[in-house]
């Protein structure tokens, strides 16, 4: 059903910016959000989705078509796999399993058919005795065998166009290394970047390389960000800043993303967040009270992601058979479902609630701002469209946010309506210049309009989406006045 509907909006490539200027958390909303994508359209984006896991512990996890269906209804437009370096063979006392590379395939196709794009990311989980102070100093040429890894995966997907960006190094970490985070990070981490950036490049220079900061030690974050600075710029084109972000402290959450936007500036490269979401305690399951709190450091996150057009990706999609204990409010995990398998159904409603938040999916022309209201239940966006660039897609979520109905309203006056149950897609509540129901679908399958032809105009579109049946009511009956009055 999902791949019918995506058949003529799937096979994309993205394609970055040429510039990615600041765009400053206070200042005032600028023209075109600058830290989206391009597909090979033209269309602009905000990648949103989640980390698929091929693993869960030392157990293999694969998902079916059910399981991307229920990512596309969480408003996934992008998966980030998360690989296995044990099963390519190239480091030392590990083998290559060529059934995991037609694993991934098959994992990059279902993405597809629900229409989401794939990048993937490398973990070091599962190779024997490894050493972060061997792989920075390239002790018996382990940095070679880790790009053979990489050579092995743009090898395979170089003519993909679903498969679009690399996660180069996952949390790359200096744990007892005599050296400054800062040294580490110019002499060691950014030349290994450029040099796996420029040897991917000659497989298909189209792909984004996507590069995060060193993890720091237990003890020695700074502000509450456990991640270091990035100082200096990474040659080489096609860059995106993928930092992490797993904060709770509410008052924390700004300053860190304000210091993300600063080293976007100074890389010229949009960010896409590549794991986010404060670990779930155990306890929190079975407190009202806890969840609130998780709620309310969550939707805080959620309000500035959308307000700087940062792309997100949330860790994980997975039940949780097992926890972590790594925390002092004892045991925790980062499944988005609370099964005691790892192929979850039973949400953490108080977590994907949020993350499932109403956005425009894919515009056709130029997304200038948008904003969810979480109090209010209203999606509000701007656009600039160009028809030329095919098909459009707003993330509603309709059947956790709207359950009363929604109306979808356009500044040239049009409005449309859906109820649940009443057979009807949309039915017009007020008729608007340029625009006719037949331009407006709504995909059931996904929870998403898809707009099929946006209504002429010479500059921006204003859309709401807001709860409920909106009617145009007379006007209202003024009464006459007494005589003599």
């Amino acid at each position: 059903m999902i791949a019918s509907i995506y058949s003529v909006i799937r096979r994309m490539a993205i394609l970055l910016f040429l510039a990615v200027p600041l765009f400053g958390l206070a200042a005032p909303v600028q023209a075109e959000i600058k830290h989206g994508l391009r597909d090979d359209n033209g269309r602009h984006y905000i990648p949103r989705g989640f980390v698929v896991n091929t693993n869960d512990g030392n157990q293999p996890v694969m998902f079916d078509e059910g399981d991307y269906w229920r990512m596309a209804r969480l408003g996934a437009n992008t998966q980030v796999i998360r690989l296995e370096l044990s099963k390519f063979g190239t480091m030392p006392g590990t083998t290559f399993d060529p059934a995991y590379l037609e694993k991934l395939d098959r994992l990059t196709q279902l993405g597809s058919d629900a229409g989401m794009t794939t990048s993937f990311k490398m973990t070091l989980y599962g190779v024997p005795n490894f050493s972060w102070e061997g792989f920075w100093n390239n002790t018996d040429g382990i940095q070679d065998d880790y790009a053979k890894a990489w050579h092995i995966m743009w090898e395979r997907f170089a003519g993909n166009p679903d498969v679009v960006g690399y996660d180069l190094v996952n949390e790359p970490r200096k744990l007892a290394m005599d050296i400054s985070y800062d040294d580490l990070t110019r002499q060691f981490l950014i030349p290994y970047y450029e040099r796996l950036i420029a040897e991917g490049r000659t497989y298909n220079p189209d792909k984004l390389f996507l590069c995060q900061t060193i993890f720091m030690n237990k003890g020695e974050a700074i502000e509450f960000n456990q991640y270091a600075e990035i100082k200096n710029p990474i040659k080489g084109g096609n860059v995106v800043f993928a930092p992490h972000i797993y904060q709770h402290r509410i008052n924390f959450i700004e300053p860190i993303l304000r210091r993300f936007e600063r080293e976007a500036e100074l890389l010229d490269a949009p960010i896409l967040v590549g794991e986010w979401g404060f670990p779930t305690l155990m306890s929190t399951d079975i407190s009202v009270e806890d969840q609130l709190h998780y709620q309310r450091f969550y939707i805080r996150t959620a309000e500035i992601f959308d307000e700087t057009g940062m792309g997100t990706i949330k860790a994980w999609f997975l039940g949780n058979p097992r926890y972590q204990n790594f925390l002092p409010g004892g045991p925790s995990t980062w499944a988005i479902f609370q099964d005691n398998q790892s192929r979850g159904t039973v949400e953490r409603k108080y977590i994907t609630d949020i993350i499932a938040r109403p956005y425009p999916k894919f515009i056709a022309g130029d997304l200038e701002r948008f904003r969810y209201d979480f109090a209010q239940r209203e999606l509000s966006a701007t656009i600039t469209p160009d028809n030329s660039k095919g098909v459009s897609s707003v993330f509603v979520g309709a059947n956790r946010h709207y359950p009363d109905g929604f109306s979808l309203h356009l500044s040239n006056g049009l409005v449309l309506t859906h109820a649940p149950g009443s057979g009807e897609a949309f039915r017009v509540a007020r008729r608007g210049d340029g625009s006719q129901l037949s331009d407006f679908i709504w995909d059931e399958s996904a929870q998403q309009i898809l707009v099929m032809r946006w209504p002429d105009t010479a500059g921006p579109i204003n859309l709401r989406v807001t709860p409920g049946i909106w009617r145009d009511l007379p006007p209202a009956q003024i009464p006459r006045p007494r005589d003599g009055l």
